[in-house]
């Protein structure tokens, strides 16, 4: 059976690392959450619509191919560090000394700056159809993903619901709009190099 888990990327700072620890499941990142999914075309996971919660306003730039590089670089230094963390644990300033060093490693100017571009990546991805790996919208992407979770007769009743209920939710709550139209080019250019930290291809 499929597992429709997908990360969403969200802005989170040092500032409210303690806040995200708190929440936070074991082996998660911090700056990807967790939301259900639904399966993409061609039975592979597509990533679902990534918006920063309400109270989080995410901070629209321009990117570039380095921070592009830089995240990519990144995230997989960062993936075992964060996996070793315990949910309801007390921030570890050790932790964070070794995020921000990991982000400045990487080109970043600290651990805040990686999340604002990750969250930048993330608002473009959610909305790239991942059979044809253009840029359709978050609203397009996922009522596509709600046919394909309705149209599927594998996923027991309890795993539709699910499904379908936490797509309806982000269908209601789409984010923000792309300000940037320049991220969407470079970010559909990567889509490739970018899948394996944005979203699962497969499960």
């Amino acid at each position: 059976m499929r597992a429709f888990i997908r990360p969403v990327v969200t802005s989170l700072s040092i500032a409210s690392l303690a806040a995200v620890l708190a929440v936070l499941p074991a082996g998660g990142a911090f700056a990807q959450g967790k939301m259900a999914p639904a399966p993409a075309q061609g039975g592979k996971m597509a990533p679902a619509p990534a918006a920063p919660p309400p109270q989080q306003q995410l901070k629209q730039i321009a990117l570039t191919e380095k921070q592009i590089d830089g995240a990519v670089a990144a995230s997989k230094e960062m993936d075992p560090i964060t996996a070793k963390l315990q949910p309801n644990a007390k921030p570890d300033p050790k932790v964070i000394a070794q995020l921000e060093g990991v982000a400045k490693k990487n080109g970043f100017a600290s651990y805040d700056e990686y999340n604002n571009v990750m969250d930048n990546i993330g608002l473009v991805f959610s909305g790239i159809d991942s059979a044809s790996k253009k840029y359709v919208g978050t609203e397009a992407v996922t009522k596509a993903q709600i046919a394909e979770v309705q149209a599927d007769k594998k996923m027991s009743p309890k795993d539709k619901k699910a499904a379908l209920d936490d797509l309806n939710m982000a269908l209601k709550e789409p984010g923000p709009d792309v300000q940037n139209k320049g991220n969407i080019d470079l970010v559909v250019k990567n889509y490739d190099k970018l899948l394996p930290i944005m979203g699962d291809s497969q499960n």
